[in-house]
């Protein structure tokens, strides 16, 4: 064989090595960005939009600050469900990160992404049900003012519930996130051991509420800081992720 057929011959050797890295470099990036935009729009659509309008335990004046900035409030919404959209990209961008790992294990935290980004789509419907409650005056006759104010509050809180229950299944998506890294030959094994804190975070919290009435204290609050490591880690160094030849086989 010459050297130039040799030379020609030798890329295409390699090519499906290149396509595997620049796959899982690719998805790196989706998923980090991803991540990154979420948390953007979760601070508004959660603490601007919603706990920025919202008295606890005081119906009248929570319907009040809704009217009052409703536009605020449907933009928090809107916020809320591209986070849902974001949630099944980023699903299959992990997916596509940590299938070198174990494609079967990084189907089942797809799955358990997945499945949370469907319980929380349902729980928004709540939110929009409380734009409608508070904007057709047909319901006052049929409810008086406080009664509609006590539905409307009740809705908003019957989202956190659901909200909560789902936080239950993200929680288990960030562990089997930090047992596929922490297995991983390509990141370092302390983010995933912050992944797994972050995804325990979650999963007290929810049976927390559930167990506890009134708890207010969230542990998430502070262990979140493994999912937004990861993100930054996928922006920034993902994109200069090399598999190993066992990974690209087992690809």
């Amino acid at each position: 064989m010459s050297a130039t057929a040799a030379a020609v011959r030798k890329p295409s050797a390699e090519r499906p090595e290149w396509d595997t890295n620049q796959s899982v470099r690719h998805a790196s990036i989706i998923a980090g960005v991803g991540i990154l935009l979420m948390s953007a729009l979760s601070a508004f659509g959660i603490f601007v939009a919603l706990e920025g309008l919202v008295t606890q335990g005081d119906a009248a004046r929570t319907a009040t600050d809704i009217r009052a900035s409703e536009g605020l409030f449907r933009f928090g919404i809107v916020s809320l469900f591209l986070i849902v959209a974001l949630d099944v990209v980023v699903a299959w961008a992990l997916f596509r990160v940590f299938s070198p790992v174990s494609t079967g294990i990084s189907m089942l935290a797809a799955l358990f992404r997945l499945v949370y980004a469907g319980i929380f789509m349902i729980a928004i419907g709540q939110l929009v049900g409380v734009l409608r409650l508070l904007g057709n005056d047909e319901y006052l006759t049929v409810f008086n003012p406080d009664q509609l104010h006590a539905h409307a509050l009740l809705r908003i809180e019957t989202f956190t519930d659901l909200w909560d229950a789902g936080l239950v299944l993200f929680g288990l998506h960030l562990l089997v996130i930090g047992y596929l890294a922490y297995r991983s030959d390509y990141m370092p094994k302390l983010l995933g051991v912050l992944l797994g804190i972050a995804g325990f975070g979650y999963v007290f919290d929810s049976f927390g509420a559930a167990l506890f009435q009134g708890l207010s204290f969230e542990i998430a609050s502070f262990t979140f800081i493994g999912e937004f490591l990861l993100a930054l880690w996928l922006v920034i160094r993902g994109r200069r992720i090399t598999l190993s030849e066992s990974s690209i086989t087992q690809t």
